[in-house]
């Protein structure tokens, strides 16, 4: 079969996805049509706006469907009208069987982590909030239960101990779309191979609230770090932060550090320490980090520096 032949429905909503939309467009693939989230209110001002996807294929003349539900009898009917020969999946919700047993090639995923870790809605956060040195990606064939079905191919790309999980998900987003290319190339010429996911623990790596995102100072220095970068730049990670003056408020932390401690310097958990321009925070066992970025409530981020000629923290809780 060649590429041209071969149809494809294309299931995503974030930017995370476009550019695996995309290399496929540049490759030529027939994208016959997207299915993304429909068309919400975000932001302050509750403005409707559509996704990433919807927006690319807008531009690329793809035509688009946005079902409420996923199993209505309408959209299962405008699907199945395709006649699509493979569907794939990145970044979208839970599909119905329904929905991922239609093409006859079958459903593949791109998934943000190494299967089986990190399985759920938040995995390229979680393996950096947990210190993990290693994450990928890995496409594989969807079936009943979520993230578990049969592997196509992972890569790998190791984890500074400093980045955060926004420059990791851009990397992996690149992976990710040569990853997509390549797998549907080797469906195409029957060079496909899959091997099922290892049994044993997997990492759960669950949808992500705020109240998931408010430090604990009584973490140890290297996990309250990791915490910080794994949440960064969002949703960001918050605490509540009290100035010397008594005045509670909460602040967003959104990168830390390890390095250039000053020797002898010991704080209790949460409690501040402005030392010329630098602020520094306790954590547990004595450990010390430098808070290097943060955003005070009604205002844009802004680095430590910054930070301390208008304000005067007293701790952190």
């Amino acid at each position: 079969m060649d590429k041209k032949d071969l149809k494809i429905v294309f299931f995503g909503t974030p930017e995370f996805a476009v550019t695996s939309l995309d290399a496929l467009v540049r490759e030529g693939f027939d994208v016959a049509a997207v299915v993304t989230m429909p068309d919400k209110p975000a932001g302050r001002g509750k403005k409707i706006q559509m996704s990433d996807v919807k927006r690319y294929a807008l531009e690329h003349d793809l035509p688009v469907l946005q079902p409420e539900k996923l199993k209505s009898p309408e959209f299962l009917e405008a699907l199945a009208a395709i006649g699509a020969d493979l569907f794939i999946v990145i970044a979208f919700r839970m599909l119905p069987e329904a929905v991922w047993a239609m093409p006859k090639l079958g459903t593949f995923n791109l998934h943000a982590s190494l299967l089986p870790k990190y399985r759920g809605a938040a995995p390229i956060n979680h393996a950096v909030m947990n210190g993990e040195t290693e994450t990928g990606i890995t496409t594989f064939f969807l079936k009943h239960e979520i993230d578990t079905g049969d592997m196509i191919t992972q890569r790998s790309i190791p984890i500074g101990e400093d980045e955060n999980a926004g420059e990791i998900h851009d990397r992996l987003m690149a992976l990710g779309a040569e990853a997509v290319v390549d797998t549907v190339n080797a469906i195409l010429d029957g060079t496909l191979s899959t091997r099922p996911q290892p049994e044993g623990e997997f990492i759960a790596a669950p949808k992500i609230f705020k109240d998931t995102c408010r430090i604990d100072w009584q973490l140890p220095a290297k996990r309250l770090h990791d915490f910080v970068r794994g949440l960064a730049p969002y949703p960001a990670a918050w605490t509540r932060m009290v100035e010397q003056n008594g005045r509670p408020s909460d602040v967003k932390i959104f990168a830390t550090s390890l390095h250039d401690i000053p020797a002898g310097l010991t704080l209790s958990p949460g409690e501040a320490r402005v030392a010329g321009k630098h602020l520094y925070a306790g954590t547990a066992d004595g450990g010390v980090v430098e808070i290097l970025s943060l955003q005070p409530a009604g205002k844009r981020s802004m680095p430590a520096d910054a930070f301390i000629l208008g304000y005067h923290p007293e701790r952190f809780e």
